[in-house]
């Protein structure tokens, strides 16, 4: 079940990716906390794994040496990539499909849904 769901949140952040340019902060770390039960700084170091190539190794290395990423959570983090390389493949093919308003407008939707999501369920 951790691998599927870690393949879900790296399809939907690729795609996302490719989409709206986005992906870590808005799609992995919500996904990581709601599917995973991550505490945040967990998941914000379990995201960075996945983003280690492109953004992530020295933010990554604090985490790491403050304790707050466990070789599990890499792992996952790095599944996660896998999904994201071709999500964003994907993403990126509806967008070019989509014109600019409707663009707009589902991702104000979805910002709106996860900020909803987020307020509700902090704790």
């Amino acid at each position: 079940m951790e691998v599927f769901l870690s393949i879900f949140i790296g399809l939907s952040a690729g795609i996302c990716s490719g989409l709206f340019g986005i992906g870590g902060g808005i799609i992995i770390v919500p996904l990581l906390v709601f599917l995973f039960a991550l505490p945040q700084q967990v998941a914000t170091a379990t995201s960075l794994t996945a983003l280690l190539l492109p953004t992530g190794a020295l933010a990554l290395w604090q985490y790491h040496q403050k304790g707050l990423l466990s070789t599990d959570n890499m792992k996952i983090g790095f599944i996660i990539s896998v999904g994201m390389f071709i999500g964003a493949f994907f993403g990126a093919k509806i967008a070019t499909s989509l014109q600019s308003e409707t663009m707009t407008r589902i991702f104000a939707v979805f910002l709106v849904v996860v900020a909803i999501r987020l307020w509700f369920t902090a704790k």
